[in-house]
């Protein structure tokens, strides 16, 4: 007889013996009172976050010592590790895929920077992540956590095979239990069907932290709040006579380490988790195993450390072998356990079609733009995710995922990308502080208002205003020209006001008040993920005049136009610290006027490139008047922070220019996790070359400067400290925060 039949058999003749026992425990705990003589073993995990490492280390005691189990539970990180079991796979398996993961990016969001679109590249310049504010029918609404999840929930993907097919808990050979909370009614919710991976998110999602995971109408966060130990729940999936229950919670912390609201958080949610661990420890009796691995120092966030955290697991495991190996089976029972519950061998999945989940907003012809992969062709994960996290990056969904359907003997790749609840309105914000020596501080503050996806083929209005020390109105309006957003046309107007210090050698002769105003009207072509190639008409209204002068200076006041072409490609891995890459820029600008007609042609080139902990970096810029002479508003600026370290911002003027700088960089430090980026120590040499010099009266064609400095990214951008010098005695100061 089938053995699902024989199950069944059983149920029914329970379900009509004792119906007193199914109302009132369960139906696993009746079968298991019909089944006395039979005991029956769960293994329960606790949450952790990263100290759940240690559940690896006691499943390799427990195959070793041949102890089979008959049913799995698990909240949060403990989740994790009892679907994988639960999915098939061995202990060392997972060591294996936890020693592939890079810890560092996979609590990243956002793609690898040269995989953003060039648009939304551009935005990352200027704008802080996690700042965006969409505006609903219900007002304001600030983004869900501060990691979306999205590469934790395609590791998922990996870790139980989910490429080979979708992995539905009720098809697992083992019976499974995950447990998270509703953040709503503080409920618990005790996944026994549907899918594995999101089971598994939804346990993990730590409240703030993470995102919530959409389910039936309801929010789902981690289950520790309400079962970080669900032993109960162990009990009734399987029938359990005996458990193994591993605790792999953090301990509170003391009331000296409590002071940030974050800590305060941490603090609340670890008081709920211990008390409802400490309920869960009441209900075990002399049958059970308890087994509370001594973690020490590993916190939560340290996933890093997770064979360390194994080891400590398998150690604690071993202290309880005079009890465990009293569970144990001879070789052959072992043998034929694992056969029933071993991973199934599962050929490559064939994709015959590939098929986008419906949208409201936008067309699923630029969805499937970012996704190479072709129907009548083997599956490839690795390209795949990398699509998913890509499309992703365009900043529009909540999340982006796939299943494997299998519909009558044909496999469908379904891309499931999840709008923003937010809706397509938005504003975002930044800031900058810029603190020279030479010319003093500088603050801006700066907001924009997005509203995207105005029609089918995605078009954008995007108004940007800085206010403080430089202040500016961006208009922009973006109107592709089919749905792969291909091709597109852009106005945009653009007005900023900005001192521009005018020098002679060192001294500071006069302050220049610029305005600066110009409408376009481009063409443009997308090149991808490199970037953007615009043809199109530029027309400009400066005017300036000295505020502050120690000579007198003639005022500026000029209207004029000419055509514009632009190529601008990017593909540094990083915006502000790569560690390799490249990036181009190169701009044509030609004017058509009677008086100061002239021809600017402008290269920008830079990389870099990484060896063991140092970066190697590099850049070069050429701006030349391929006829005419640059006017003074736009000549060639050099000075400031690696742009001739060594003088004051703009104070080298000129035409015809040549600059370069190498600069070496030590990696000295990484952001906590779930930020991204190094701490690097680096220094800078620096040369320029002009043919035309307005404001430097050197004797030698070339200028040089150094720079020393202390860099990286943070949660408010980037952040330098610097010195600049020159050879003849010029020196300077730097503090920059935030995207200038």
């Amino acid at each position: 007889m089938h053995k699902h039949s024989f199950v069944w058999m059983i149920f029914f003749l329970v379900l009509a013996s004792n119906q007193g026992a199914y109302a009132g425990q369960g139906v696993y705990e009746a079968l298991a009172e019909q089944q006395d003589n039979i005991p029956r073993t769960a293994l329960v995990l606790g949450g952790g976050g990263a100290r759940g490492a240690a559940h690896i280390g006691v499943l390799e005691v427990l195959e070793r010592e041949r102890i089979p189990v008959d049913c799995v539970v698990g909240t949060s990180m403990g989740g994790l590790v009892a679907g994988s079991y639960a999915a098939g796979l061995s202990p060392k398996r997972m060591r294996k895929k936890l020693a592939e993961a890079d810890w560092t990016d996979i609590f990243l969001d956002i793609a690898d920077y040269s995989q953003l679109s060039y648009r939304k590249k551009q935005v990352s310049q200027r704008y802080l992540p996690g700042t965006e504010l969409g505006l609903t029918e219900r007002g304001l609404q600030l983004q869900s956590g501060v990691v979306a999840g999205e590469k934790i929930k395609l590791f998922f993907n990996q870790l139980v095979d989910a490429d080979l097919g979708e992995r539905e808990i009720q098809q697992l050979s083992m019976p499974l239990a995950i447990v998270a909370t509703d953040i709503g009614t503080g409920e618990r919710v005790v996944f026994r069907e549907g899918s594995l991976t999101q089971a598994m998110r939804a346990s993990m999602s730590v409240p703030g932290l993470m995102a919530p995971v959409e389910y039936e109408g309801r929010k789902l966060v981690d289950g520790g709040l309400v079962d970080n130990l669900p032993i109960g729940v162990a009990r009734e999936l399987c029938g359990a006579t005996r458990v193994i229950a591993v605790n792999v919670g953090s301990p509170l912390r003391s009331p000296d380490n409590i002071g940030s609201l974050l800590s305060v958080t941490v603090q609340m949610i670890g008081i709920l988790t211990k008390q409802n661990v400490e309920r869960s420890l009441t209900s075990l009796t002399g049958n059970d195993i308890y087994i509370a691995p001594e973690l020490g120092d590993i916190k939560s966030s340290d996933f890093a450390r997770y064979e360390e955290a194994a080891d400590i697991g398998k150690v604690a495991a071993e202290q309880q072998l005079a009890v465990l190996k009293q569970w144990s089976v001879s070789e052959q029972e072992y043998r034929a356990w694992k056969r029933e519950y071993k991973e199934q061998d599962v050929p490559a999945v064939h994709i015959d079609e590939i098929a986008i989940a419906p949208l409201q907003r936008i067309h699923p012809d630029f969805v499937m733009r970012q996704i190479h992969q072709e129907a009548n062709q083997p599956l490839d994960r690795v390209s795949l995710e990398r699509d998913l996290i890509r499309t992703y990056g365009d900043g529009y969904y909540e999340n982006v995922d796939y299943r494997i359907v299998k519909e009558n003997d044909r496999h469908v790749l379904e891309i499931n990308a999840r709008e923003k609840p937010q809706g397509s309105d938005y504003f975002i914000f930044g800031f900058s502080i810029d603190n020279e020596y030479r010319l003093g501080s500088n603050f801006n503050f700066r907001g924009a208002y997005r509203n995207t996806w105005l029609n089918a083929y995605g078009g954008e209005f995007f108004a940007t205003m800085d206010l403080g020390g430089r202040p500016s109105i961006k208009l922009d309006f973006y109107q592709p020209l089919n749905y792969r957003q291909s091709y597109f046309v852009e106005p945009v107007y653009f007005s900023s006001r900005d001192d521009i210090s005018i020098f002679i050698d060192d001294d500071r002769i006069a302050d220049y008040r610029l305005d600066t105003a110009y409408a376009e009207l481009m063409l443009g072509r997308n090149l991808g993920s490199f970037g953007q190639a615009k043809l199109g008409w530029r027309e400009y209204d400066v005017d300036g005049k000295a505020d502050l002068s120690a000579v007198l200076l003639p005022d500026v006041s000029s209207i004029y136009g000419g055509a514009l072409f632009q190529i601008n490609l990017d593909r540094r891995n990083r915006l502000y610290f790569p560690s390799h890459g490249w990036r181009a820029d190169i701009t044509y600008f030609e004017t058509h006027q009677d008086v100061e007609a002239y021809k600017k042609l402008t290269f920008d080139l830079g990389g870099a490139y990484k060896l063991d902990q140092f970066v190697l970096g590099a850049r070069t810029s050429y701006i030349t008047s391929l006829s005419g002479q640059l006017p003074i508003y736009d000549a060639v600026m050099l000075g400031g922070f690696l742009n001739m370290s060594g003088y004051a911002r703009n104070q080298i003027l000129g035409d015809d220019a040549l600059y370069a700088h190498l600069r070496a960089e030590r990696i000295v430090g990484r952001m906590p996790l779930g930020l991204n980026g190094d701490m690097r120590l680096g220094l800078g040499l620096e040369a320029a070359r002009l043919e035309t010099n307005y404001t430097i009266t050197a004797e030698d064609d070339w200028l040089n400067s150094a720079v020393i400095y202390l860099g990286g990214e943070t949660p408010l951008g980037p952040l330098y400290l610097g010195y600049g010098f020159t050879l003849e005695g010029d020196f300077n100061f730097y503090l920059q925060l935030g995207a200038l």
